[in-house]
Formats: C-alpha cells, structure tokens, sequence
C-alpha cells in the first residue's frame, strides 16, 4: 500500500520507470516479488490513510541525531479484529493523540510531560 499513485503504477508494470534514481529499487521490487505466490500493490491516497499522515507528522518533528540507528516500525494487518489488547475507555477520555494534535496546534507540552537533557538520549 503506498500513497504515490506514481509508483504504485511502476510497482505494478503500469508505467515505465524512468527517473535514473529509482531504477535499481524497480529493480529490487520486481526480484523481491518474484519470491510470493501473489502479490498486490494498492494505491491509498493520503488522505484515507490517517494512519501513514499520523507517522508522517510525527517523523518530521522528531530530532534525532544522524548517527542513531532507529529500527523500523512494524505493522501488522489481521484478517481479523483482535479483541485480546482492548483497553476499556472510560466516557470523555480524550483520544490516545490528543496530547500530540495538541502540541502541534499550540507548541506546548501537556503537563504531565517529563523533560530530558539531550545528551539523556
């Protein structure tokens, strides 16, 4: 799933590849999807994918130093719901990204929030 309707195209063999700099990942895609059974490459645009916004936003105001190795984030998608991680919400909880649309509104930290010296890190 991806949000380039560009290369989600070129993914699928739709569209040629021809920007120099992403032949060898077309390269890499079409040996890596040689390895499955099938294979589905889909178009999301942006804006129905709140989740990929979320993480966007959130990457692009988070420092971190260049030479820290930050492993990737995993997401798995179920065939089905899980029910075993449910937390119960009690009535007018705000929502688990209430404190970061907030910061980014109003450039403050909620005040519970700890601070750390940067060489804590």
């Amino acid at each position: 799933m991806g949000d380039s309707d560009l290369i989600i195209r070129q993914a699928q063999g739709e569209w040629e590849t021809r920007d120099v700099k992403l032949l060898l990942y077309r390269q890499n895609v079409e040996n890596l999807s040689k390895r499955f059974k099938s294979i589905e490459f889909r178009y999301i645009p942006r804006f129905h994918n709140g989740l990929v916004d979320a993480l966007a936003t959130l990457a692009s105001i988070l420092p971190y130093p260049s030479n820290v190795h930050l492993d990737p984030l995993e997401i798995q998608i179920q065939e089905r719901h899980s029910y075993s991680n449910t937390v119960e919400v009690e009535p007018d909880v705000q929502p688990w990204y209430h404190d970061i649309k907030r910061f980014l509104k109003t450039k403050e930290y909620p005040e519970k929030a700890t601070w750390r010296p940067k060489e804590n890190y």
